[in-house]
């Protein structure tokens, strides 16, 4: 039976008299049937990968690319007069993850399926994600994010386990989402809800009831932690996650003839951040209610269990009060303190103590002392976690450290969201980097060849064009596609420093009024979401937001120069802003940005990166080569110099350098003031001068220098700038989550069949 023939007896009716709707769900119906013929018995250990996010995208285009049907199913619909892209418009993405964090555990569990790795993931099925951005009065405002349908991928189950919070049981049910990989097994993603969630309890924006638990557990992805009851919402969220994860893990080793003591052949867990660190305390007294000791369960949970570190920020790395956990989670305390008991006669540095003298419980130093491997995510990040921030640590466990450099899945960041790329790489250097991403490497064959480099060009031209029709059509913005497309689109916080972008762009404004023209037109595009609660990155949004308007209404100006800020920013609006992209703002404050994965795709998609020499920029820099690579600012170690003396005080900067203060003040300047709000743009100019948390100013100058070359390179060495597009494109390969998965599995995992 052919695809069409499929398709109809799905639908019941010819293709040319569908709906597009009905497409959508005989093609959902076929995926789900494919996928579930995938599914493999399992022996050996097991990977369960537990993370709060898991930001998987629309699922639809992926699983046929995965499945080897996205060409069959293509052409049978254009047979018919439909088209597939239209019906893709009717998948909502699923709310369930952010940022890259989330974005990584999604790439993880692709590989694990491609690579024919037994891997599933637990998380949450939240109901409203973050939240849904819009821009009202050039400030953001946040609304529900719904994505739950009555044809979700999740389905429900009938498996359900008990969860016990502040004295009170609760009921989590299992949701099983199948992860196929590309031309390998299907594995699962396996999300716990509550059938009593009450989505009519949100009003007012995102705001609810935070002590209603029964009705507000899985609405949101990190409740706005204000107000304390919101960070006791957290610690219920991720006792839920890690408790019917746990259960869910017991269960299926069992079945498989575990006798628990023997856990750690069965199944080896990642702890994917800090979040779900309970998982470990919560093991241990499961395996003491199948009769395991104390002393036992604690060495079975230590060789299951592996941790990822993703952030040096203090704030990333969680503590919570005990009065907390007292309240949420009283069973686990006992456990905590024997834990904490323990890890006290390893060393006498009470720095390294769980539960520490003002009573708060650190998670990662529980997941250090009671997991066998602690991984940073770049090379660089590894080593500041070995030498700075965690060495009282390493010098304890040097064997337990170890680097896996983050990686992207090619078939969602190339396959599927830059197909004219793909097909003029099959063209040249065939299929086999759809599998084996070092194919790439080919490429570089061709790094001479004008006509090889013409086409890319022509690729480049064609993707920006898309990229302004859907800007068009979706945010009601019509940009220059001749201009030089940069995009800065990640997580908008402070240490990724938008700000830095922004006070470069006031600078140009002010050139360009003075005649000092650019070498070629600017469209600069940003994409992000601020916390609820981060005060000074949503002034950052609106003070871009108000810097567009005051650009757009000068006609001098405005030729040379355009900010575009899409709106909600997610992995739909990614795989239309990527492919497009000539530069990638990668600038955070060297020694923050424990990895990133935005600058793997922009490099994949033929991107060059402006960065600092931060996260995995460290390693692009090493595969490209400096000449194909724009690094600017300060290194990690003078950064960490600077904070560890405190010497560094904005005002100093802002004085002592008239283009920086020129830029800062245009702020609160009459043009900023007449087109935005006083409140906001003067506390971002305070914040600037008095503050500057993240070291903004001192590499100011830096920045618009290496911007400027980047733009003349571009305006005046067209073909030397698609030559180093070519060689980022083929040395990307080292950046495939395939290869950190294989990593992951050789050194960690050593997961069975």
């Amino acid at each position: 039976m052919n695809f069409t023939e499929t398709l109809q007896n799905l639908t019941g009716k010819p293709l040319a008299d569908c709906t597009n709707q009905n497409l959508y769900l005989a093609l959902l119906e076929v995926v789900r049937q494919k996928s579930a013929n995938r599914i493999q018995p399992v022996t050996g250990r097991k990977l369960y990968y537990i993370s709060a996010e898991f930001l998987i995208g629309k699922l639809l285009s992926n699983n046929l690319i995965n499945l080897g049907l996205y060409d069959e199913a293509r052409d049978a619909l254009a047979a018919a007069g439909e088209s597939l892209s239209d019906i893709e418009e009717l998948e909502p993405e699923p709310s369930l993850g952010n940022g890259g964090l989330g974005r990584l555990a999604a790439c993880f569990l692709d590989s694990l399926a491609t690579l024919d790795l037994p891997g599933d993931g637990v998380g949450l099925r939240y109901h409203f994600g973050l939240f849904h951005q819009s821009f009202e009065n050039d400030m953001q405002n946040e609304k529900p994010d719904p994505w739950l349908t009555a044809h979700s991928w999740a389905e429900k189950t009938d498996i359900t386990y008990p969860v016990e919070l502040a004295g009170k049981e609760y009921t989590a049910r299992l949701y099983k989402l199948a992860v196929t990989g590309y031309e390998g097994r299907t594995n699962t993603l396996n999300l716990f809800d509550l059938d009593t969630i009450d989505e009519s309890i949100v009003h007012d924006g995102i705001a609810f009831d935070k002590t209603a638990i029964d009705q507000n557990l899985t609405l949101f992805l990190y409740p706005d932690d204000s107000d304390e009851a919101g960070r006791r919402l957290r610690v219920y969220q991720q006792y839920l996650m890690v408790s019917a994860g746990a259960q869910l893990i017991l269960a299926e080793c069992a079945a498989r003839g575990c006798n628990y003591h023997n856990l750690a052949d069965y199944a080896a867990i990642q702890i994917n951040d800090t979040h779900p660190s309970m998982v470990i305390p919560e093991l241990i007294r499961l395996l003491g209610e199948k009769g395991i000791e104390f002393e036992e369960a604690v060495e079975i949970v230590t060789k299951t269990c592996a941790y990822t570190n993703h952030t040096i920020l203090a704030e990333a790395l969680e503590k919570w009060p005990r009065a907390y956990l007292d309240a949420v989670v009283p069973q686990l305390m006992p456990i905590i303190e024997k834990l904490d008991k323990l890890a006290r006669t390893r060393t006498k540095d009470e720095s390294l103590a769980i539960i520490d003298k003002d009573n708060r419980v650190h998670m990662a130093h529980m997941d250090i002392h009671f997991t066998h491997s602690t991984n940073g995510v770049a090379a660089l990040h590894t080593e500041i976690l070995k030498n700075s921030e965690l060495h009282s640590f390493y010098e304890l466990y040097p064997e337990k450290f170890n680097n896996k450099t983050n990686g992207i899945t090619f078939r969602r960041w190339l396959l599927e969201c830059d197909p004219r790329l793909t097909a003029e790489l099959e063209q040249r250097i065939g299929s086999g980097f759809r599998k084996d991403a070092a194919e790439l490497e080919k490429l570089l064959a061709f790094a001479d060849n004008e006509t090889v480099l013409n086409e890319l060009t022509a690729v480049k031209k064609a993707n920006k064009e898309a990229l302004a029709d859907w800007l068009l059509r979706t945010q009601n913005v019509k940009v220059n596609t001749e201009a030089m497309f940069d995009i800065q689109s990640k997580r908008l916080h402070e240490y990724k420093r938008q700000q830095l972008n922004l006070l470069y762009l006031i600078h140009q404004y002010y050139e360009i009024k003075a005649g000092h023209l650019p070498a070629v037109p600017l469209v600069s595009i940003f994409g992000a979401k601020a916390a609820p609660a981060y005060t000074i990155a949503k002034d950052i949004i609106h003070a871009l937001l108000t810097l567009s308007k005051v650009i757009a209404a000068d006609p001098e100006v405005s030729r040379w120069l355009q900010v575009v800020f899409v709106e909600n920013y997610n992995v739909t609006a990614a795989e239309k802003l990527i492919p497009a992209c000539d530069l990638s703002e990668q600038i955070s404050l060297a020694s923050k940005e424990a990895s990133g994965t935005g600058n793997m795709k922009f490099m994949l998609n033929g991107a060059l990166t402006l960065g600092t020499m931060d996260g995995a920029n460290v390693e692009i820099s090493q595969q490209v080569g400096e000449e194909n690579i724009y690094i600017f600012g300060q290194t990690s170690d003078q950064v960490i110099h600077r904070y560890a003396v405190g010497d560094y005080v904005a005002a100093q900067w802002y004085e002592g350098d008239p283009n920086l203060r020129r830029a800062i003040d245009f702020l609160t300047g009459p043009e900023m003031l007449a087109a935005g709000h006083a409140e906001n743009l003067t506390r971002l100019h305070d914040e600037l001068i008095r503050k500057d948390w993240f070291q903004t100013l001192p590499d100011f100058n830096a920045y618009v220098v290496r911007k400027g070359q980047a733009l003349s390179d571009y305006a005046c060495d067209p073909m030397g700038w698609r030559k180093k597009c070519l060689v980022n494109i083929a040395k990307a390969g080292m950046f495939s989550s395939d290869r950190t998965i294989a990593e992951y599995n050789r050194d960690i995992w050593h997961l069975g069949k």
